[in-house]
């Protein structure tokens, strides 16, 4: 307690509350500052609340803030600069709607207005984009005679630029009798924000030399960096620069990074003599993305000091590109520099999406314990995640569960949810679901009818896949793409409709790929139409030689009629054209590890142990017994 009744006597100095007043933090303390100014009396003191005033005003505790408030409100002062101090709480912080309510009642009580006052109005206009109030607030200063001081005419610069009417403030800057590089580097910047690269460089160019700094060249290289074609002239502004600074070697190092030109990036990293973690950043996440991970590595562990964002380059470097147990380590090791590296919501976003590819559901249990621990939310793109990964990794309970805690639900969390019931085969309960966001009526998008089209087609449920893909071109007037067609065409092949399947694929507006044919083959070989099956395996042997799966079911399909000369023919094919048959292949989870196993691979070692740990678990007669989840989780 920073006051107490015996604390500091006498109790008529008002020097206690005015040293502890720059200490509170709390609304416990405010309160205690209160008391004692109500039980000395001093509360009534404008001389002395309006020196409180100035010493909360700009806290960055809201409770001292609104204190200042509050005592500011109680007295009709008139000094303009506790006015201008209350108004800029306003404009610089949280509530800046207010700033604006504020200058009125300024005019009403007849307050003197100066500069500063003008400039904060501004300023909350600015922020809030609000131009009607902002060409008011311009109107009264040239009424008032303000109209030709340099900082309020770069001040509705600023404030027409952000409301995206960068002509306005053209017109302001062209009226200026004088202007510094601030006016320039405003008028540069809004050009650039809003496209219009070929006048920023106009007003660049007609800009005087010793007015130039660092931002106004910093800012046109962006401007050109943002252009499809601008990166010459970026590079031709880089090289003329008097100065650089790392903000331009960083500029032009991630648009390399990001437009895959690392040759040209790493060329300019080795000439830099300073670096931060934003350029080793840029390139961990260059290479990454061309795919070559093991040189983002090298530029990941030569970093001298590594920050969150460089671990999730990273990170997102070895999940896109498959190596999801490296993305763990990666992950793994913030965890144990959580001082330094504490995850955040990206982090989670990607380690959660290289547990959901490699089906390890303990790891996605401990990243949810750690998302609770750490103040996580499960709503927005975490909630999604995490309902996808307990679906994949087999835990459809677990995912309702998710699901049902989300409050506020978007789109995508039922989008997941009803995917997740799809590839469990519960096809029932999506249908259910997607009803349920029509009763809702939330609009649902085409990643949703994908995902319900899906869970139809793996139920059998071809009436109701149909009533789904017509509400989607009926109701809500959503074109079908390609996805939802071979969505389409699994659903009538699977409930034997090989004739109406094969009619629908003629009948597309757009050209089947070799994934919705295979579908239709896969279902002539199920249900043994040759007719139908024979000129679509030729079909897709014409279309791809490298994929085998249209060969096998050619020939299969001749072996079923008993052609077997043709089974020959289909097979001396693929000899070849040296193809092979893609072998099945099976994950196990033990004991936190994923182990793969291909049909007709020869066991190792270690892979001989893993076979052994798991028929220990298994009677002689080959059924399973009793096997504890929390070991081994089959996928």
């Amino acid at each position: 307690m920073l006051l107490s009744a015996t604390a500091v006597q006498p109790w008529n100095s008002p020097l206690p509350a005015l040293e502890f007043a720059s200490k509170c933090k709390t609304q416990m303390e405010i309160n205690q500052i209160r008391a004692n100014l109500i039980t000395t009396g001093h509360i009534h003191n404008p001389s002395f609340t309006s020196k409180i005033i100035l010493n909360l005003a700009f806290s960055r505790h809201k409770p001292n803030v609104d204190f200042a408030r509050n005592l500011f409100f109680d007295y009709n002062y008139k000094d303009p600069f506790l006015w201008n101090a209350i108004m800029k709480s306003f404009s610089h912080g949280n509530e800046p709607e207010n700033a604006f309510q504020l200058f009125v009642l300024m005019l009403v009580r007849e307050v003197l207005l100066d500069e500063y006052s003008f400039s904060l109005v501004l300023k909350s206009c600015s922020r809030l984009s609000l131009l009607s109030r902002g060409m008011q607030i311009h109107g009264l200063m040239l009424k008032l005679g303000f109209g030709s001081d340099l900082f309020l005419q770069n001040c509705l610069i600023c404030m027409y630029v952000k409301c995206g009417i960068v002509q306005s403030g053209r017109l302001v800057f062209d009226r200026m009798p004088r202007k510094d590089s601030f006016s320039y580097n405003l008028m540069i910047d809004g050009y650039v924000k809003c496209g219009m690269v070929s006048l920023a460089r106009e007003l660049f160019d007609i800009m005087p030399s010793e007015m130039k700094n660092l931002v106004s060249w910093n800012t046109m290289i962006s401007g050109y960096l943002k252009l499809e074609n601008g990166f010459e002239c970026a590079k031709d502004l880089f090289d003329k620069m008097p100065e650089r600074d790392l903000v331009s070697w960083n500029l032009l190092i991630d648009c390399c990074a990001k437009n895959g030109k690392m040759e040209i990036a790493r060329d300019l990293f080795d000439r830099m003599s300073k670096r931060d973690v934003v350029s080793w950043a840029s390139m961990v996440d260059g290479y990454a993305k061309l795919g070559d991970v093991g040189a983002a590595r090298i530029y990941f562990d030569a970093m001298p000091r590594r920050d969150v964002v460089s671990c999730n380059a990273m990170m997102a470097g070895y999940v896109s590109n498959g190596c999801y147990q490296e993305a763990l380590k990666v992950f793994h090791y913030m965890l144990r520099n959580s001082f330094d590296l504490a995850p955040d919501s990206v982090t989670l976003l990607t380690a959660l999406s290289a547990t959901t590819q490699l089906g390890c559901i303990e790891e996605g249990i401990a990243i949810r314990r750690y998302m609770e621990e750490n103040g996580f939310i499960a709503s927005g793109k975490l909630g999604v995640a995490l309902v996808d990964m307990y679906a994949k990794c087999g835990s459809i309970e677990q995912a309702i569960d998710v699901f049902e805690g989300i409050k506020e639900k978007t789109i995508d969390h039922w989008n997941a949810m009803i995917g997740g019931l799809a590839i469990h085969g519960l096809g029932d309960l999506a249908f259910d679901l997607f009803m349920e966001i029509e009763k809702l009526s939330l609009e649902p998008d085409a990643i949703t009818f994908v995902a319900v089209l899906h869970a139809c087609g793996h139920s059998g449920m071809m009436k109701e896949g149909i009533i789904c893909f017509e509400i989607m071109r009926r109701v809500h007037k959503i074109a079908p793409k390609l996805q939802h067609y071979g969505c389409m065409v699994d659903i009538l092949s699977r409930a034997g409709q090989i004739e109406v399947a094969a009619e629908f694929v003629k009948e597309m507006p757009v050209q089947p790929n070799d994934v919705v044919l295979r579908t239709l083959l896969s279902a002539c070989s199920t249900y043994e139409n040759l007719d139908i099956g024979e000129p679509v395996a030729k079909h897709l042997i014409g279309l791809d030689t490298d994929d085998s799966s249209s060969y096998v079911l050619l020939s299969n399909m001749y072996a079923q009629f008993g052609l077997w000369d043709y089974v020959r023919k289909v097979r001396t094919l693929m000899k070849q054209r040296e193809l092979n048959k893609v072998p099945g292949c099976s994950w196990i989870e033990l004991e936190g590890t994923i182990h793969e196993f291909f049909v007709g691979s020869t066991l190792d070692h270690e892979a001989g142990d893993t076979y052994s740990a798991f028929s220990a678990d298994l009677n002689l007669d080959g059924s399973s017994s009793a096997i504890s989840m929390d070991g081994v989780g089959l996928r």
